[in-house]
């Protein structure tokens, strides 16, 4: 994808312009050159000429979605400006679990033999002779598919070994299954490269927004006690002098269900007809199924936790809790007291008492509960 743009300045800003970038994130004031930002690293091109701005994305993939900025910087103190309001690009669609790059590299035959001064060489790409190229160095884009290999003119029997960048890298667990939490785990990266492939392992963070986060170096990756936190994508660099590649690999950490969160809604004084509903919620990995409970008596089993009463009654007073299983273990709830409120009917009677000859109005009042 391109992106085009064109920029000023106040004419009283004279100064020469020092530096011009293109960023998605900032922070403090501190902005994140694309350049610098290892999750567009070898993927960003820059053109800038005559204050117009030109930013080239390759090998575009679904996190690249995200509001783009240009700044640019002069000499001056205060001279320092961010187009806005931004260029949106939204990136859907099927994208890469994987990426590669070239790279420009010179390469140079060397020979542990004594060899005559104009000595002749003779170059291959991917064992095929790459013609009128004599010389003992040879510069090139080096694509990730291309190996080379040289050999002195005359003893084209004794090639060189082929160099090459990293192939696609292997990513493989151990121990394989389940990774349960509080579990020792391995992750290994391996790319058949020459020269060896250096590795650098990153993890893709989503809240606030998608940013591969750098872990280590290394071909692994070691948890020594794994936890749920540590689920996500993880990714796997392998880079040498000719070039990159990147694989993933999906980490799902398994683990028994936590204790479980129980409320009541309403939360207010309940009142026998009223509609209320119990609620059970654990976290848990796979998602845990959930058992209420009313004292020993078993109310209902399923997934979602919730339980019904549509119309309460007094008789559904009580202690309730809940049980949260999945494969890996069960925990119950703390208990759930449920305290059903009568309702209360008034009954206004009128009677007349003679005291003293006098007629007095008396009120009697009676309340009782509706049962059913």
């Amino acid at each position: 994808v391109e992106m085009h743009c064109s920029y000023t300045y106040p004419p009283t800003i004279v100064d020469r312009v020092k530096k011009k970038f293109w960023f998605t994130k900032e922070s403090n004031n501190v902005y994140v050159d694309l350049k610098t930002d290892p999750e567009y690293s070898g993927r960003v091109h820059y053109h800038s000429e005559n204050k117009d701005c030109f930013l080239r994305i390759s090998d575009l993939r679904e996190r690249d979605s995200a509001v783009y900025y240009f700044r640019f910087i002069t000499d001056d103190l205060t001279g320092k400006y961010t187009g806005l309001p931004g260029v949106t690009l939204s990136v859907t669609g099927n994208v890469s679990r994987f990426y590669t790059s070239s790279k420009w590299a010179e390469l140079k035959c060397q020979s542990s033999c004594h060899l005559p001064y104009h000595t002749s060489y003779v170059w291959y790409k991917n064992g095929l002779n790459i013609p009128l190229r004599t010389s003992d160095s040879y510069s090139a884009y080096i694509y990730p598919a291309d190996s080379y290999s040289c050999a002195v003119r005359g003893h084209e029997d004794s090639r060189s070994p082929s160099v090459y960048a990293p192939k696609l890298p292997s990513v493989t667990v151990s121990p394989s299954g389940d990774l349960m939490e509080g579990s020792s785990v391995n992750v290994t990266c391996n790319s058949d490269a020459n020269p060896a492939a250096k590795y650098t392992w990153y993890k893709e963070n989503l809240v606030p927004n998608p940013v591969l986060e750098r872990l280590s170096e290394g071909s692994q990756l070691v948890f020594s006690s794994i936890q749920s936190s540590d689920s996500g994508q993880y990714y796997c660099t392998a880079e040498n002098m000719l070039g990159r590649t990147s694989a993933n690999i999906s980490i799902n950490v398994k683990y028994a269900p936590k204790l479980p969160y129980v409320s009541v809604s309403p939360s207010a004084e309940i009142v026998e007809g009223s509609s209320v509903n119990l609620t059970c919620s654990s976290d848990a990995n796979p998602a845990a199924n959930y058992t209420w409970y009313k004292e020993n008596q078993t109310l209902l089993q399923g997934p979602e936790g919730n339980y019904y009463f549509l119309s309460i009654s007094y008789k559904d007073s009580g202690n309730y809790h809940c049980k949260s299983e999945n494969q890996h273990g069960l925990i119950n709830s703390s208990s759930l007291s449920i305290d059903v409120q009568c309702k209360s009917l008034f009954l206004m009677m009128q009677k007349s008492y003679l005291i003293m000859h006098d007629n007095i109005n008396g009120i009697c009042l009676h309340t009782y509960c509706l049962l059913a």
